[in-house]
């Protein structure tokens, strides 16, 4: 190869002077454990389980037709391109660096919104349900329940913001606390059939409808999403073209196994007129942990504990990552240029750290201050939809780049390439999880505007539990402010453009220490 075919890459002297901060310590082991607490977030379980059967139907459906594309993809485009913040550089190598400017806001905001949206609410509300000490959080708005969520929040902004050679300790005992949370669910609720019975329920009952697909559509993808995550720390792994497709492989089996086995024992366990969205799993675990006689309530208090956990790790592992895509897309031009800088000590993006965790809390009281006259669960129900719509929409912009790049960079070296000959596979896969993803992001930015279509009814303050202008006032009004700021950050960036400097691809990436 000449050195006019070398792949080239534009990017700053800015960018370059951030690289020299970043140190190699993310090797196989915790690849697998981070993309595992990624992907594997429980929040979402009860809310799953309470569609019924149906809800473990499309759960397996999607971890066919979705996830399984899903992990070839990001197995050769995460091996193969391994610049730090990777889904920000991949779209910028396929579509230029403003529309990557706009994908790496759109990727980084959803997280933000997710903790101090859903987790902050389900871990509240599980505190609430058990036997732990009151903390005076059981309604919206008081002092307590303020307090609760602003350190659960923090928490996770606390990890991300830790070296990660030491920091990736938390996420690792995260995953761990998942596999020992659900697989002791999983023991007791042997141990419940056997004693009890069960609910069960009809093949029959798994029979997919309309209204139930629409429901499930974004909810079941936004647990289903996270393989490229680790990318936004690519340069921070040892050996990204070996480990990436193994950690993908691993932790995809092990997080839909995840998922499918307990939403399983949920239904197995509860009918579905008991299951509720927000305190499903807590409801189901209460339940089984019956057959513990007088150590329940410790049991009982013990397993929320480790539940709350698994979410405050959740909300750790996502800003790890996507911090780092927004600080990748700072210190390359294409947002607030002041948010480009990497600790020097740490290793980390403390100011887009900073940043997650006050626009966190921002959200966290909008929503509590607007919604407080509802229920909980309604709450939970909306800055959900928040966080699915966000997270789903920048993927509207990762997966044709996966493609693009097939045409874009041919000359890079794949060492893991979708099977098939020429392109053909690659255009068939990205297809199908670009059409699941815009299906999503349609479902949950204008719920209700499909089913009507095909003869589905939809009463939207039924579903929801507020109104169509309150939900629209709380996601396209934060959706319009988010791209407002996604476009000022790309005009910040034009001094920093102005440095732009053009390297060789595979002198993006430091060399392994």
């Amino acid at each position: 190869m000449t050195t006019a075919d070398v792949p080239l890459e534009h990017t700053t002297q800015l960018a370059l002077e951030e690289k020299s901060k970043l140190k190699k310590s993310l090797r196989r082991f915790d690849m697998v454990f981070f993309t595992l607490c990624a992907l594997v977030g429980l929040d979402t379980l009860g809310a799953v389980a309470s569609y019924g059967p149906q809800g473990f139907f499309w759960l397996v459906m999607m971890a066919i037709t979705f996830v399984i594309p899903y992990m070839l993809i990001m197995s050769e485009v995460g091996s193969s391109f391994t610049e730090e913040g990777g889904p920000y550089e991949w779209v910028k190598l396929s579509f230029g660096r403003f529309q990557a400017g706009i994908s790496a806001v759109v990727y980084w905001a959803s997280n933000p919104f997710w903790v101090g949206g859903s987790l902050a609410f389900i871990a509240s509300e599980a505190w609430a349900a058990s036997d732990l000490p009151s903390l005076q959080i059981d309604h919206l708005g008081t002092a307590g329940d303020f307090i609760f969520k602003l350190l659960f929040i923090w928490f996770s902004i606390g990890v991300a913001i830790a070296a990660i050679e030491k920091g990736k300790w938390i996420p690792n005992a995260g995953a761990i606390a998942r596999v020992l949370v659900l697989g002791f669910f999983t023991v007791t609720l042997v141990v419940y059939a056997i004693k009890n019975g069960v609910s069960g329920f009809a093949a029959g009952d798994m029979k997919p409808t309309l209204a139930i697909f629409f429901a499930l559509t974004p909810l079941i993808l936004f647990n289903y999403v996270g393989f490229e995550l680790q990318n936004g720390a690519a340069e921070e792994m040892v050996n990204p073209q070996r480990d990436v497709p193994v950690s993908v492989l691993r932790s995809g089996i092990m997080g839909v196994l995840l998922y499918t086995i307990p939403v399983l024992g949920i239904l197995l366990v509860l009918p579905s007129d008991k299951i509720t969205g927000i305190g499903g799993f807590v409801d189901a675990v209460k339940e089984t942990f019956s057959v513990y006689g007088g150590a329940q309530g410790f049991l009982f208090a013990l397993t929320v504990l480790g539940f709350i956990f698994t979410l405050m790790t959740s909300g750790a592992v996502w800003m790890i990552g996507a911090d780092r895509v927004l600080a990748v897309s700072a210190y390359d031009g294409s947002f607030f240029p002041w948010f480009g800088v990497f600790n020097k000590k740490l290793g980390t993006p403390v100011r887009c750290n900073v940043l997650s965790g006050v626009v966190s809390s921002l959200f966290m009281v909008a929503a509590v201050m607007m919604l407080k006259n509802g229920s909980t669960a309604d709450a939970f129900s909306v800055v959900l939809a928040m966080a699915t719509s966000t997270t789903l929409l920048s993927y509207l912009w990762i997966f044709p780049a996966a493609l693009k790049l097939r045409y874009t960079e041919p000359d890079v070296h794949r060492a893991y390439r979708v099977p098939g000959k020429g392109n053909a596979t690659m255009w068939v896969l990205v297809t199908i999880v670009f059409l699941w993803a815009l299906l999503g992001s349609w479902v949950a930015v204008f719920p209700g505007t499909l089913e009507p279509l095909l003869g589905v009814s939809y009463n939207f303050r039924d579903t929801w539990g507020v109104s169509r202008l309150t939900f629209h006032t709380l996601t396209l009004g934060t959706l319009v402010v988010m791209f407002a700021v996604a476009v000022a950050g790309y005009l910040s960036g034009k001094a920093v453009r102005a440095r732009d400097v053009t390297i060789p691809i595979e002198e993006a990436v430091p060399a392994e220490a």
